[in-house]
């Protein structure tokens, strides 16, 4: 099986940081959960923006922090005394510490200090009398990095870290000229100098920025700062469909109904616009406080006319285990408007049913089944859904890409459909007609009896045969003569 070229969806991820430190006079806006951007955190994914190898790690071991001040114990002091001054500040605003608990912590580590020689952080006074926890310490550290770096995107004051996944980190950040807030995303400095990655990055912002639709997330500027290449975005207060499934495990057909539709609607645009998503799944689908479905991360989409890209990445899988279309697990060429079908009846099915269609402890076997096994009918894992959604649903994770819808148009008209409670004009249900063949297949003594039939027929049959039309032709001729 060729290896994906994005990260696998079979773990769950570590939560987005929640707790941020405020900079500006303005209210931030509120979050309803606990991620707010379609990337999620993962282990090894710590934001990269505005960090060096010298910043002070505040949570440090005693025999940690002992070696760094046997070293440098001047830097070592400045630093801690830097990262604690903003804290302190940070933990007092937020209703963490009262200012007389912050003061009883400066002063027992000035105190420890001085009778050891070996400075001590008031973050780890504040963890030993339990005033905050280690975690929301370093929540609050990341957030405090980014804060730094917002001098190196020229134009944006960054707020926090939205959340990060292996390909970028998303920040919440206000845009200065137009007293907004927006999203950041910004490529890892690892891969600042893989021009494969940049190309594919700058790709993703170009795309965005030729739709114009409200059910897709906005694009607004795509840039350098330095080292750091960034992609500006609207910004969507809410949260993703993937956290509501997390939430609620199924939604109500109406509501999954109305989701999929705005989805569809996103899809119609960009298809006609001539791009390919590639990779539609529920962390992809953000939903606004208002109920505004919003596609979004276009990180691989592809322009349906660049035959180039896609020969090049012919035979290649790119796209979301769980999700993804047989056609691009192949690494097929043409790949379409049926393939983002797909990827959406997946997310339908998940959202129905609270599973998704394929399951397996690998993504080479999720991918197998995408390719040879049916999925069990939706309505048979959750029997309350009505037969015209089951169809679609069905229609939407054809194997063949040939018998799924070939447009979102069509899709957008049968979900209308089943809106009404009328049958859709397009899902029927799938005939096998191998199985249909077997199944109406003459056996015991219906075969016996239709092969009698066939057998040679005698000569008195024939005769009586002859007979009988003769009788019948001259009781006509008798008929017509009295009537004369």
């Amino acid at each position: 099986m060729n290896p994906l070229s994005v990260s696998c969806e079979l773990t769950s991820a570590a939560d987005v940081s929640t707790i941020a430190p405020s900079h500006s006079t303005d209210p931030l806006p509120r979050q309803s959960g606990t991620r707010q951007n379609t990337l999620v955190t993962t282990p090894d994914s710590q934001p990269e923006i505005g960090l060096t190898d010298n910043d002070p790690t505040p949570l440090q071991d005693g025999a940690a922090a002992k070696d760094a001040a046997a070293r440098n114990p001047n830097e070592s002091s400045r630093s801690s005394t830097g990262f604690d001054t903003l804290i302190g500040k940070i933990v007092v605003e937020r209703g963490l510490v009262t200012q007389d608990e912050l003061q009883q912590c400066t002063h027992v580590a000035r105190s420890r200090t001085q009778a050891h020689g070996v400075p001590v952080s008031i973050s780890e006074l504040l963890v030993e009398n339990e005033y905050v926890t280690k975690r929301q310490l370093d929540r609050l550290r990341t957030d405090l990095e980014a804060v730094r770096s917002t001098q190196q995107i020229p134009g944006y004051q960054i707020i926090r870290k939205l959340g990060a996944g292996a390909m970028a980190t998303v920040f919440l950040a206000k845009q200065l000229s137009l007293d907004r807030f927006v999203a950041i995303k910004v490529l890892p400095k690892k891969f600042s100098s893989n021009q494969t990655f940049i190309d594919r990055f700058y790709r993703e912002g170009r795309a965005a920025a030729k739709l114009n639709d409200a059910n897709i997330v906005g694009a607004l500027d795509v840039g350098q700062a330095g080292e750091h290449h960034y992609f500006v975005m609207e910004f969507v207060d809410g949260d993703t469909l993937h956290d509501r499934i997390l939430e609620r495990k199924r939604l109500p057909e109406r509501e999954a109904i109305q989701i999929i539709r705005q989805v569809a609607s996103a899809l119609k645009h960009a298809h006609d616009m001539g791009f390919v998503h590639r990779d539609i799944k529920p962390k992809n689908i953000m939903l606004t406080k208002a109920g505004v479905a919003k596609l979004a991360d276009l990180g691989l989409a592809r322009a349906l006319s660049d035959r180039e890209a896609a020969e090049a990445e012919a035979g290649r899988a790119f796209g979301t285990p769980y999700y993804i279309s047989p056609e691009q697990i192949r690494g097929a060429v043409e790949i379409g408007p049926p393939a983002d079908i797909y990827g959406l009846g997946a997310t339908f099915y998940h959202m129905l049913t609270g599973r998704v269609p394929f399951d397996g402890t690998t993504p080479s076997q999720v991918m197998h089944k995408h390719l040879k096994v049916t999925a069990t009918p939706p309505d048979h894992v959750n029997p309350s859904l009505s037969e015209p959604v089951a169809l679609i649903v069905e229609m939407m994770l054809r194997k063949e890409a040939r018998d799924r819808y070939q447009s979102a148009a069509e899709l957008l008209v049968d979900l209308d459909c089943a809106a009404a409670g009328r049958n859709p004009e397009y899902a029927r249900p799938a005939v096998d007609i191998a199985k249909l063949a077997s199944d109406t297949a003459p056996t015991g003594e219906e075969a016996t009896a239709i092969r009698r039939v066939g057998e040679p027929v005698s000569g008195t049959v024939i005769t009586l045969i002859v007979i009988l039309c003769v009788s019948v032709l001259l009781n006509l001729v008798l008929i017509a003569v009295q009537a004369i």
